[in-house]
């Protein structure tokens, strides 16, 4: 079990914090449109979430999401899901969220590698992927995969500039 720990705190580490959050102009659930700075920065712990309605490990993992949001909203963090399913599948992301009584704000983004990569810097694998922004704004850690929500916990606990 530490050796899956340390892989992941591994993991969780290669960006640098210089990088701020992007400028992104995303839809929330009913078409508003929102900027990604909304909720990045502003003194919390931001994880954003890239998940997809037919992704098999988001479907598994977004429970365990949502107690960590539940946990810390209001608090030092919080988390931010973005579906890449686009548009032209509005209700398959609408149906994910209330499936999942999903009590985090959920955007959406069409499904455009080019744009989905500006959430990060460096390239997308695939869903789900985990962003971490300091409460400044800046992106500190990048994972493309599931990720225990504890792991995140403990980087956030552990993070020194």
């Amino acid at each position: 079990m530490k050796k899956l720990i340390l892989y992941f705190l591994i993991a969780l580490l290669p960006l640098s914090a210089s990088a701020t959050a992007p400028e992104l102009s995303l839809k929330d659930m009913s078409g508003k449109a929102h900027q990604l700075s909304e909720y990045i920065g502003n003194g919390q712990w931001t994880v954003v979430v890239l998940w997809a309605e037919d992704c098999v490990v988001c479907n598994a993992e977004i429970a365990g999401i949502d107690r960590f949001h539940e946990k810390y909203k209001g608090k030092n963090a919080r988390i931010l899901g973005v579906s890449i399913d686009g548009w032209d599948k509005i209700d398959l992301a609408r149906d994910f969220v209330k499936r999942h009584d999903l009590s985090f704000p959920n955007l959406i983004v069409e499904p455009d590698m080019k744009y989905i990569e500006k959430f990060g810097g460096g390239d997308f694998i695939g869903t789900p992927t985990f962003y971490i922004y300091t409460p400044e704004g800046e992106i500190v850690a990048s994972q493309a995969g599931g990720v225990p929500m504890n792991i995140i916990e403990d980087f956030i606990s552990n993070y020194k500039k």
